[in-house]
């Protein structure tokens, strides 16, 4: 009977721990179109940790990819990143256009773009998306501008990126 609970509890162990740890994660990557004079973002994020953030921010209950979703996501999206997502480009605060966004499997990606970018001399990227309601939270910048690739590493005491050409 021992020998029972000892391999019980060895298999049951490595399921507990992989179960219980998340990771607190979003993805962005920005590319600088200079033949289209525009600078194309994509942001993932995954849906239940951005769910769980709007409901609290808006006390309400979205759905977010459900049948219920609410008919109007979009502007909750919208005014989420407007507060928490912002972008500077050769110094300036630039404003995005919210293309649209698209589910897939459990993260949710938003396309944004800035139009009429002659050239860029530098992009600086603030973040704040989650950190309030995830210690954890860790945003991941890809920039591709002017040949070059950088990637930064936002967190709650570092929430911005300067790249400068």
């Amino acid at each position: 009977m021992n020998f029972k609970k000892y391999l019980l509890l060895l298999l049951l162990i490595p399921l507990v721990s992989f179960t219980l740890h998340k990771y607190y994660i979003s993805l962005c990557e920005i590319e600088y179109i200079k033949e289209q004079q525009a600078v194309q973002i994509t942001l993932g994020i995954f849906i239940d940790d951005i769910e769980f953030t709007l409901n609290k921010d808006y006390n309400t209950r979205l759905n977010i990819d459900t049948k219920t979703e609410v008919d109007s996501i979009d502007s909750y999206f919208k005014k989420y990143l407007n507060e928490h997502f912002k972008i500077n480009i050769n110094g300036q605060q630039k404003l995005y256009e919210y293309i649209g966004k698209e589910y897939d499997d459990d993260i949710v990606r938003f396309y944004l773009e800035i139009s009429n970018i002659n050239a860029i001399k530098s992009i600086e990227v603030l973040n704040t998306n989650l950190f309030r309601d995830f210690e954890d939270q860790q945003n991941i910048i890809k920039i591709h501008a002017n040949e070059t690739h950088k990637t930064f590493y936002l967190k709650k005491n570092n929430d911005k990126g300067l790249l400068k050409f």
